[in-house]
């Protein structure tokens, strides 16, 4: 099986607090990865080692089957810690302004908005926007490059029921062309619709990682099965 990305012993402390510690993650190539866990376990923190954000305190990173460099992040795309976004500007200028600094064609800017539905807003600046379209406008700054990896933090938010199964449809898709995605969620039903594969953290340490539905095999069991985990009682 061929990997997205692969840690290994992936440990950050600050100070003296340990935020994540021996953190060994294994995504594979084509799948929709869910990493869950509670406020405060860890995720944000991983996936900003993960970007190169921040820089661990030891372990290794891969991506693409290499060790992590700088240069390989221009085949991630991400929206992570909320979406950073000019609020004066409309979504095409938004969009321009990313799309100019990647030395992106302009066409790229509409496929973009079009794969998210929001083709039609405008010139509405982005602080008429409600949460929803926020979100949806985050992901196509991260879709803009066509990214071989996605790594999104809560892409649900903000959305109404048709906007979650419209980005379902869109996540779903993507990794049908041989990509990948990996998502953080607190939204347990939509995960167990969208993930092939889920790691449950919880105080820094992972606790489960492997195939969904071997973690809940049948309806109504994944809820229970990811509480104990994170309880420490499984």
């Amino acid at each position: 099986m061929e990997y997205s990305i692969v840690t290994r012993s992936l440990t950050k402390y600050y100070g003296g607090a340990r935020a994540i510690e021996k953190i060994n993650l294994a995504v594979p190539r084509g799948s929709v990865y869910a990493l869950l866990g509670p406020n405060g376990a860890g995720k944000s923190t991983t996936f900003s080692l993960l970007l190169g954000l921040i820089t661990p305190s030891s372990g290794e990173i891969e991506l693409f089957g290499q060790p992590w460099r700088r240069d390989l992040l221009a085949r991630v795309g991400a929206s992570i810690n909320g979406p950073a976004l000019y609020d004066h500007l409309s979504a095409t200028e938004n969009l321009e302004v990313h799309a100019r600094l990647l030395r992106l064609t302009p066409t790229v800017v509409f496929e973009a908005l079009a794969q998210v539905r929001l083709t039609n807003t405008g010139p509405k600046p982005v602080r008429q926007f409600s949460m929803g379209m926020r979100s949806r406008l985050a992901l196509a700054i991260a879709l803009l490059t066509t990214p071989d990896l996605l790594i999104l933090d809560e892409p649900q938010s903000g959305l109404d029921p048709e906007g979650i199964r419209d980005l379902r449809g869109l996540l779903r898709g993507y990794v049908r062309e041989g990509r990948t995605v990996v998502v953080s969620s607190h939204q347990l039903g939509e995960v167990s619709r969208l993930a092939d594969f889920v790691g449950v953290i919880a105080h820094g340490e992972l606790r489960y990682q492997g195939a969904l539905m071997d973690l809940a095999p049948s309806d109504g069991q994944f809820e229970e099965r990811y509480l104990a985990l994170t309880r420490g009682e499984a």
